[in-house]
């Protein structure tokens, strides 16, 4: 059974983005060990001069390591992604990279129609920076609209196409997930840092 890390890509206390991972991880238990993750108590970013990551930041960073994969759910501020997600980024980026070459399924739930479309996209484009370097899978996003009315009191989704379309992103995922690893692993020159540095820019 593939072990997967759910990233809550948000600071907040009530957050549907929350409850997207909680039923994902319930949802699909039988097929993935799902441990969710907070970014909510890691310290802003602030670019430390001995690139030492900080202890949360290094718990994070590990587990990530030792995860076959890692789910980002994300809601939409201001057409982009959160604060804290970004410095958490930030963070990963600068010190440890442990998502280079991790698989990545990115999620999304916001209030409106859109279901954080804009901030998706953002998000991806962040990944894809020399120090994370993460492998997102492409051409499948899932984005839940008008989210504060998605859930029962249990905490399931209600749609059920959108539950339909999910398990289908999330079995596309977890194939995606083999073969990155495969590719990965199979690769000599396979590294687990980033030569870019800040500094040479």
């Amino acid at each position: 059974m593939k072990k997967l890390i759910g990233i809550v890509g948000t600071n907040s206390d009530k957050s549907t983005n929350r409850m997207l991972l909680q039923f994902i991880q319930k949802h699909f238990a039988d097929k993935a060990n799902i441990e969710l993750c907070e970014i909510k108590d890691l310290p802003p970013f602030n670019k430390p001069e001995n690139r030492v990551a900080p202890a949360e930041v290094q718990q994070l960073s590990d587990k990530i390591v030792e995860a076959d994969g890692v789910i980002i759910s994300t809601p939409e501020y201001n057409h982009s992604v959160p604060a804290a997600l970004k410095s958490t980024l930030e963070w990963f980026s600068y010190t440890t990279q442990p998502l280079i070459d991790k698989p990545v399924m990115i999620t999304g739930a916001s209030y409106g129609r859109l279901g954080s479309s804009r901030a998706q996209t953002h998000l991806r484009q962040m990944l894809d920076v020399p120090e994370l370097k993460a492998r997102i899978m492409p051409g499948s996003e899932f984005l839940l609209g008008f989210s504060l009315q998605a859930f029962d009191e249990s905490g399931n989704l209600t749609n059920k196409e959108k539950v339909a379309e999910l398990e289908g992103i999330f079995n596309e995922f977890l194939r995606f997930v083999e073969i990155t690893n495969q590719l990965v692993n199979n690769n000599p020159q396979h590294t687990n840092r980033s030569k870019f540095s800040w500094e040479e820019n």
